[in-house]
């Protein structure tokens, strides 16, 4: 299909799902009937209150794409862990990372980083009350006392800055209640799930209140061991979080939180999608092992023993108050503490064979604080002047084990590399943004970011070989850069109406640089750039009079600037031993196009449908890559922008029965689309995955006084087979790993509540 027509048909498919809730809605209010209070409040929409612009605001009446979701929200997506929200945000990637059990892989209108390398730093900001998490280790949230879950779309430079270049995911978690209440869930399904949810909350004192919140759940895992029947893939996980909150004054509110998590995980295991190479001195490559023909049925193997998991814990603390320094300004203040210990077994090449068998353990710390001086007179300015800090330290030991790489005449070659490391980073930044409305339907918002990053780096990797002493060998390496960027953002606002707000903005984000976490000789030592991106978007948010039906459209193009690729190495053919080098090459410009769209309507009594429509054109202006200079067959390699489909689609419906005796009875149902997809930055066939829909239904009672309420779903009801995430290291026995999704999983639940 050409791009006008494309074009055309974007245009089109927005212009009905704008339309045609509206339209519905106007015959919905001709028909005047008179309704009770229960069924009114069934028929229309609450309004949304988010903190994007770092201030409490109507989602509808700021100039910024965001997707809220708040606890009712997530329950009917079905939603337990961050990567439900999978589909339900207009141009985003949300699923779990490769070869990880607590890894996020984010992407939001095609920029993200699915490297969990210590020496990369996420494209999407996570932020938990506010709280920047700084790796991607540990971002599969469970997600069970969140109040709400904030999206943004595009670059926050200013406001947020700290890596979120393509957009920041806000957890807001639950705050102690003014009365005593108590809430308990429990859930059972297949693959031996089970799990438990709870949350507590009561006043101490007239100005005091306390609350925790924790979950424990298991499952067994939905790949197995075709030899052993071993279980994989599958979940462990216990996480509390205290919190305590006061008001001892009209002008004073304090919150200091603790949380920790602990996870004890079998291996995440994929599937090697091309054959596995065996590099012999003598005979040349030999094949180990070729894929499995037909389409994947959940069963792997690994050379990994028992007891060789995936474990985690991750500690935090934090405290944030809010003082009315005067009628006009307030003071914010947010310190948190953080500590992050894994040890990872990782199978990257999933088979029997030593070619890709990694441990890597972490012992990130980070703290941070910020400052935030915010000014509302109650006139036609507001504005939010902050100072941040963070200082983070992550040392690591790694052990890679790849006993049948190497191999003499059919005889293997024992191979072990261990790294010992250690990155060192300070963020500092100062920022401020303010609105102004100057005229009464007309208002202004600016904004500028200035922010400084150092890093040291330390590297000491040794090989061991008692077969060939000849790779015996160690190298170590220091080095040291640092970067600094300012980020402006400006948008101008027009009230059309009460409930119709136009906009256009434009933002820069930046992400600061690094080293190359995999050197192993002075070649390959390198510093790569910090990546830019400049966001043009115009927005229109709507809804109607009566909050039963909301409708945003928002277009926008970025032009992103030094893409951080890492790609394999440029392997001289000849060569029989490779040189395990994988550059990490400035290597990219890309203009990225788009047009997204939400809505929710509620029409008649009890009936609700959501629809969030995502259209993305991402293309590589340039992709310096000397590989391709020794080898024109690779011109293809980078031909499509990894983690970024042109469509992404879901629909939604619920319908709620309100039966004589007071219960309830709400049926639902979604359907999410997702074009092609590619799960690497280097191209290959068979980490793609084509064109797919799933489908979810699920079926909630809730009793007359709200206290219990019986749920039960089924997710993937077609049992889907699809791809999430991809592990490319072709250099090194030919590894292509993918990652695969759910399969058809079924619940039911039960939840008390008291209060």
């Amino acid at each position: 299909m050409s791009t006008p027509r494309l074009n055309r048909l974007s245009a089109a498919l927005l212009a009905a799902l704008v339309s045609a809730p509206f339209a519905v809605a106007a015959q919905q209010d001709e028909a005047g009937e008179d309704r009770s209070p229960q069924a009114r409040d069934a028929t229309r929409l609450d309004a949304v209150t988010v903190t994007a612009r770092r201030r409490a605001e109507d989602i509808q009446k700021i100039p910024v794409a965001v997707t809220a979701f708040d606890r009712e929200d997530l329950r009917e997506m079905q939603a337990r862990n961050l990567d439900g929200l999978q589909g339900a945000v207009p141009n985003a990637n949300i699923v779990q990372g490769r070869g990880s059990a607590s890894s996020v892989n984010a992407f939001i209108r095609g920029i993200g980083q699915p490297d969990a390398l210590q020496t990369f730093d996420p494209g999407v900001g996570i932020y938990v009350d506010d709280v920047y998490y700084s790796r991607i280790q540990g971002g599969l949230f469970s997600l069970y006392d969140i109040e709400r879950i904030e999206v943004l779309r595009g670059p926050q430079g200013t406001l947020y800055g700290k890596n979120s270049t393509g957009g920041a995911i806000k957890l807001v978690t639950r705050q102690p209640s003014d009365s005593p209440m108590f809430d308990a869930e429990f859930t059972a399904g297949d693959y031996g799930r089970l799990e438990g949810r709870y949350y507590g909350s009561t006043p101490l004192s007239d100005t005091v209140g306390a609350s925790v919140a924790a979950v424990l759940g298991r499952n067994h895992g939905y790949v197995r061991d075709e030899v052993s029947d071993a279980r994989y893939n599958d979940d462990d996980n216990r996480a509390i979080r205290f919190k305590v909150a006061g008001t001892p004054s009209d002008r004073f509110r304090w919150t200091t939180s603790f949380d920790f998590t602990k996870q004890d995980n079998e291996l995440s295991l994929g599937n090697p999608e091309a054959p596995l190479v065996q590099s012999d001195l003598v005979l040349g490559p030999v094949v180990l092992r070729l894929p499995d023909p037909g389409e994947y049925d959940f069963r792997s193997r690994t050379s990994f023993q028992p007891g060789q998991r995936q474990q985690l814990e991750h500690t935090g603390g934090s405290f944030a108050f809010d003082w009315g320094l005067s009628e006009a300004w307030t003071l914010k203040s947010i310190t948190a503490l953080r500590q992050l210990e894994t040890s990872f077994f990782i199978d990257i090449d999933a088979s029997e064979f030593q070619l890709g068998d990694v441990l890597v353990e972490l012992d990130q710390k980070q703290r941070s604080q910020e400052l935030q001086f915010q000014y509302d007179a109650g006139g036609s300015v507001q504005a939010v002047l902050g100072l941040y800090y963070l200082k983070e330290d992550v040392p690591s030991h790694q052990e890679a084990y790849a006993n049948d790489f190497l191999a003499l005449a059919g005889a293997p070659i024992d191979f072990l590399r261990t790294i010992d490391d250690d990155l060192s980073t300070t963020s500092q930044a100062v920022f401020g943004q303010a609105s102004w409305q100057f005229a009464p339907t007309w208002s202004l918002s600016a904004g500028l970011r200035y922010t400084r990053e150092t890093k040291d780096y330390f590297r000491t990797t040794s090989t061991f070989s008692r077969v060939l002493p000849v790779l015996n060998g160690t190298f170590a390496f220091e080095i040291d850069d640092s970067w600094s960027a300012l980020t402006p953002s400006l948008s101008l606002e027009k009230s059309f109406t009460d409930n119709m707000l136009g906009y256009v903005s434009a933002s820069r984000g930046f992400k600061s640089g690094g080293f190359n976490g995999r050197a192993n000789s002075a070649s390959e030592v390198s510093t790569f750039d910090p990546e830019y991106v400049w966001t043009y978007e115009a927005g229109l948010k709507m809804n109607s009079d009566d909050r039963r039906l909301v409708g945003n459209v928002s277009v926008f193009q970025s032009d992103y600037q030094d893409f951080q690729a890492r790609v394999s190495e440029v392997q001289n053919p000849g060569a029989p031993i490779p040189t395990f080098a994988f550059p990490v090459l400035n290597a990219a410009e890309l203009t990225i196009r788009g047009v997204e769209f939400e809505g929710v309507a509620v029409i008649g009594e009890g009936t609700r449908l959501s629809a969030q429509v995502g259209w993305l054109d991402a293309e590589y202006d340039r992709f310096d890559d000397p590989r391709v200079d020794l080898n024109p067959a690779l011109a293809d390699l980078h031909a499509y922008v990894p983690f970024s489909p042109d469509w992404t689609a879901r629909l939604a419906a619920t319908q709620t029965f309100f039966l004589g005796n007071g219960s309830s009875f709400t049926l639902g149902g979604d359907v999410s689309y997702r074009g092609e997809t590619w799960l690497s930055v280097d191209n290959r066939e068979v980490l793609s995955q084509r064109a797919y829909a799933l489908v979810g239904l699920s079926g909630t009672w809730d009793s007359p006084e709200g206290r219990w309420q019986l749920r039960s779903g089924v997710r993937n009801l077609t049992d889907k087979v699809y791809k999430v995430d991809g592990q490319e290291f072709s250099s090194v026995g030919n590894i292509q790993t993918a990652y695969y999704g759910w399969p058809r999983h079924w619940y039911v639940a039960a939840r008390y509540s008291f209060f």
